[in-house]
């Protein structure tokens, strides 16, 4: 074989191997170097690392804080009122050993499922342990801290730091919402009863005192009508009181003179009487009988 073909393999070979034993760690993740499923090196400064082909390999894992959302967990508190829980936890791998040893080659999956488990035996622990209003109150930190204290010392033994632990929808079950829902009409729908009733109290005694100012100044109205008619009467007799003591004969003659007017009108125009009546007195001589 030619020489030369020779030394372009073993250039080739070596190489390769050069570059199979060397590997790089991103800032945003920490490395293992596995011999045999052992750990051999932990590498958690970004560059470049070596590791012997073959023989060893890398393992790497993300070193940022990592997110995990809760199935929805049914929790009962002390009331028994049931509630519907969703939560989520952030948290970051702190050792990277020791958490190689606790989920082995399962990495990260492996880790949400125990967080998973923790999460939801700290929240039916903690929740179960109050009343539903001081779930659903806004001062609920307190039992958050609690409930990540509590998953926080469950997992530093899977070598993880829980960083926080929040609730996302605190709700009541599917049927228990139709209810509450229902309750809840029943009271919007009295309290609107409620207020229609005294509206109706209220326009009521609107309307009677309109009522009654009507019928007081219509009475007031017609008291001041009669009192004026009453003086125009009196003024108007006087008047044919003072004529008459004038001059009779001319206050009758005008007497007369207006019951002519009032009876022979077009709609009047037939009268049954004796012709020798004292109503035709006038109409017979121009200074009556």
């Amino acid at each position: 074989m030619n020489k030369g073909l020779i030394s372009l393999l073993v250039v080739i070979g070596v190489a390769w191997l050069l570059l199979s034993s060397l590997f790089i760690v991103d800032e945003r993740e920490r490395a293992l170097v596995l011999q045999f499923g052992q750990v051999k090196a932990v590498k958690e400064e970004p560059g470049l690392a070596f590791r012997i082909p073959f023989i060893q390999e890398v393992v790497r894992y993300d070193d940022r804080i990592l997110s995990l959302d809760t199935d929805p967990l049914e929790v009962t508190p002390l009331d028994d009122r049931r509630l519907v829980v969703d939560a989520f936890a952030r948290y970051r791998i702190r050792d990277v050993v020791q958490f190689r040893q606790a989920v082995g080659a399962g990495g990260v999956a492996t880790a949400d499922n125990r967080i998973d488990r923790i999460l939801r035996a700290e929240i039916r622990e903690v929740l179960g342990s109050v009343a539903s209003n001081d779930i659903l109150s806004t001062d609920r930190a307190a039992l958050l801290s609690r409930i990540r204290d509590a998953a926080r010392a469950e997992g530093n033994a899977l070598g993880l730091e829980v960083i926080d632990v929040r609730l996302k929808r605190t709700d009541l079950p599917e049927q228990n919402l139709e209810a509450t829902f229902a309750r809840m009409r029943a009271e919007r729908e009295r309290e609107a009863a409620d207020e229609i009733a005294r509206g109706e109290e209220a326009a009521q005694r609107v309307r009677a005192q309109a009522d009654r100012t009507v019928v007081e100044l219509v009475s007031d109205a017609q008291k001041n009508a009669d009192i004026i008619r009453g003086e125009a009467e009196a003024r108007r007799n006087n008047i044919f009181a003072e004529a008459f003591g004038a001059d009779a004969e001319f206050f009758e003659f005008y007497r007369s003179l207006k019951a002519y007017e009032l009876s022979l009108k077009g709609s009047n125009s037939t009268m049954v009487i004796r012709p020798d009546s004292e109503f035709f007195n006038y109409l017979k001589s121009d200074t009556g009988q």
